[in-house]
């Protein structure tokens, strides 16, 4: 694997490392109120080996070009301070899942709207993609106004379009192309 690093100045997007495994499970501990809501892996027993083989997993499925998911980093400091991926990546349709969290303590900092930004255009020049899709809970607040700021293009409600456990969610849909970032399609 490469290591690819993308960055705007504040915030860097690379492949989670090996090593990052414990400052993974600490901002997630740190973060599961809000998470458990909304992502089916964050649990209260979340463990130090999930964060193991949550890198090791994201790390062969970056080798198969199916799974992309970066660690959101401070670009000064290098600390974790959250996920970011495009998932779910369809191969005939060319699109892809977009999501992203930010550990509480970092909440508010316009972070994950700089994570996701990046994280579409490489998908956009590097990946073979030609949408990203930004969906969210309809009450997940927070990931819709993120999803706002960034200016991604809203196309409505989607009924019964996630599960989490075992609660089934109307979503947002929202989407970012390559136009949007000045660029074109590519296929």
């Amino acid at each position: 694997m490469t290591l690819t690093e993308i960055t705007d100045g504040a915030v860097t997007l690379r492949p989670f490392l090996p090593q990052d495994s414990r400052q993974l499970y600490e901002a997630i501990c740190e973060s599961l109120v809000e998470l458990k809501p909304w992502m089916s892996w964050a649990h209260d027993a979340y463990s130090q080996h999930e964060a193991e083989d949550f890198i090791k997993i994201t790390r062969a499925r970056w080798e198969e070009r199916t799974l992309f998911a970066f660690a959101i980093t401070d670009a000064k400091t290098g600390a974790i301070q959250g996920g970011c991926s495009l998932s779910h990546k369809h191969p005939v349709y060319h699109y892809c899942n977009l999501g992203y969290w930010v550990r509480t303590s970092h909440h508010g900092r316009g972070i994950a709207g700089c994570a996701a930004l990046l994280a579409a255009r490489y998908g956009f020049e590097h990946c073979g993609i030609i949408r990203a899709e930004v969906v969210m809970a309809v009450s997940n607040e927070r990931s819709r106004r993120v999803a706002e700021k960034i200016g991604a293009h809203y196309e409505g409600v989607l009924l019964n379009r996630m599960v989490v456990g075992k609660t089934v969610y109307d979503a947002h849909m929202y989407s970012l192309i390559p136009q949007d970032f000045g660029l074109t399609v590519k296929l």
